[in-house]
């Protein structure tokens, strides 16, 4: 299944732009395209492999040109020989991977210089020890097992169906290299600063060298805490976006940082909502998957994203609950300078789901203490430790992105544990937003925000009677099947309408009869289910090949600003 982008795919070298846009220098090379491929059930290097795989698409997808669904027990083996050059003689040679699931093993040459467990966080190595004569063969070897080991996992199932989709294993993020001095920029830190007009910029280093940053025509020495007089702040209207550079040494980068504040207070009728920037703001959301019917997790071009981010904000929302994945930096990097807000998910993991925990709640309202780690498919303590270091490294990796204004843990009681304790460890690593630290039920109490999904009957606004903000985090699900634009049959939605003209009318009638209201009373934020289409789920506002645009979006912009 194909989607306008599909053929725009250079197999030589696809996605080649800069990955990492809030920390960028020059002297980098993409190492995207062509690889062999070998899928065994060996540990030893292959000596045949079994032909081209293109990168970073997974080898379940059309993209990779490959087809193959890693199975349990077996290897997936790259192999690819890079000439350095000229240039990065006399530098250290950082490799880096954006993402790959589930576990890699990886050489350069015969030298294995890393290993990773994680499929949705980037890792890297400095592997200049281990080039010979300016040339490199990096050989990665990953092993996927969707159903055992309790690892994050999202929305992949070996048998796909309705909520849940088509697994996929392998890289699935850019593979680049740079070349750095003897002392370079490991990572920044940025805080923004709202009400003292600053920003707060730190930098981790390696080598004797001092980092300075320059901004506004002035050096500063950090750590240092920086007046920015007379910004112009972020805001979904007017995303503005301010540069700065670090040096330290021989080694520069150039990053970027925005003037915007997330808390939750209470509005001047003492209701308590979102706020940004000191001022009440709805957050009106769509659910978004980032699934792709080419290239799954991964988009097939860098315009497949923006078109998604884009389209939402043209029909009339202004936040995207990121669903049980992270996306490459670049997708936040379009979200930051379009001014697209963010709720970002952790992806899920544990053991299998009982469907009383984790459906049962939509039609009881029963809500469990979480501290019960067999019902929610999480007895494995080595899980639960791996869950939550992947839970504090998502959030610092993505802390410096303006766009992000919420955190989500858990949702709906996948994997969920110990709720509470992840609330206060992602509040411990940043204290700029807020927190659903339980999105749809099994609430644990705690925060700021109180997160229901509602499908199957109409809602109706409560406070709540802890003092929180209320998120209508999950609703909607309306279903209309395009023919000739599904991945297959079946058809899987809440509600299901057979005309573009009866889907509008009932979005309408959904917005004014229920949205509206909960929004005069109260409602803090609304997240419709969903962006697009995947596979089986036929309740996107576009087609999953994001050919058809179900309602037009300066109707649905009417449709969604309802008592605004």
């Amino acid at each position: 299944m194909n989607t306008p982008w599909t053929e725009q795919v250079d197999r030589n070298c696809p996605l080649p732009e800069y990955p990492r846009p809030q920390m960028a220098r020059s002297g980098w090379a993409c190492l995207n395209g062509p690889w062999e491929y070998a899928i065994n059930r060996s540990t030893r290097f292959p000596k045949d492999f079994d032909g081209e795989i293109v990168v970073p698409f997974s080898p379940e997808t059309e993209l990779s040109g490959v087809g193959r669904t890693l199975q349990s027990g077996e290897y997936l083996w790259y192999r690819r020989t890079v000439s350095l050059p000229p240039e990065y003689a006399g530098k250290r040679v950082l490799l880096h991977f954006g993402a790959v699931d589930q576990a890699a093993v990886v050489w350069v040459n015969s030298t294995q210089v890393l290993s990773h467990v994680g499929g949705y966080l980037p890792f890297e190595a400095d592997v200049t020890d281990a080039i010979e004569n300016g040339v490199m063969t990096l050989t990665v070897r990953v092993t996927d097992d969707t159903k055992k080991g309790g690892h994050t996992r999202g929305k992949q199932k070996r048998r796909r169906g309705g909520i849940w989709y088509t697994p996929q294993s392998g890289i699935w993020q850019t593979v680049w290299m740079e070349a750095v001095p003897q002392s370079y920029i490991k990572a920044l830190r940025i805080t923004p600063l709202y009400d003292e007009a600053a920003v707060e910029i730190e930098a981790e280093t390696e080598g004797e060298e001092t980092a300075v940053a320059s901004l506004g025509g002035q050096d500063y020495i950090l750590p240092a805490r920086i007046p920015v007089p007379g910004y112009a702040p972020w805001t979904p209207e007017d995303p503005a976006l301010h540069g700065f550079t670090v040096r330290c040494g021989e080694d520069q980068v150039q990053s970027y940082f925005a003037l915007r504040k997330f808390s939750v207070e209470k509005d001047k009728k003492g209701v308590p909502r979102l706020f940004l920037n000191n001022r009440p703001l709805f957050h009106n959301g769509l659910l978004d998957q980032g699934y792709w019917p080419d290239g799954l997790y991964t988009a097939p071009t860098d315009e497949a994203m923006v078109y998604d981010i884009s389209t939402a904000k043209a029909m009339g929302f202004n936040m995207l609950r990121k669903h049980i994945k992270v996306e490459p930096l670049r997708w936040y990097y379009h979200c930051d300078r379009l001014g697209m807000l963010v709720w970002q998910d952790m992806p899920c993991g544990g053991g299998r789901y009982d469907p009383v925990i984790v459906q049962g709640p939509l039609v009881t309202g029963i809500h469990l203490p979480d501290k019960a780690y067999f019902l929610f498919g999480r007895s494995d303590s080595a899980a639960r430790a791996e869950f939550r270091t992947e839970l504090a490294a998502m959030v610092r990796h993505l802390y410096n992105c303006p766009c992000i204004a919420l955190w989500v843990p858990f949702n709906e009681g996948w994997g969920q544990f110990d709720a509470a304790k992840m609330y206060d460890l992602v509040r411990s690593l940043d204290k700029t937003r807020p927190v659903d630290h339980a999105s749809g039920w099994h609430d644990q109490g705690v925060g700021q925000v109180k997160s229901d999904h509602v499908y199957f009957r109409a809602y109706r606004f409560k406070p709540d009677k802890k003092g929180r903000a209320v998120l209508l985090s999950e609703f909607g699900g309306y279903a209309h099947q395009v023919l000739g634009h599904t991945f297959n049959a079946k058809a899987f939605g809440y509600k299901k309408f057979e005309t573009p003209a009866q889907l509008q009318i009932g979005l309408e009638d959904l917005y004014q009869r229920e949205i509206g209201p909960a929004k005069v009373r109260g409602l803090a934020a609304a997240v419709y289910t969903q962006l697009s289409d995947v596979e089986d789920e036929i309740n996107g506002l576009l087609t999953y090949d994001r050919r058809v645009v179900k309602i037009a979006p300066e109707i649905m912009q009417e449709i969604v600003n309802v008592g605004k």
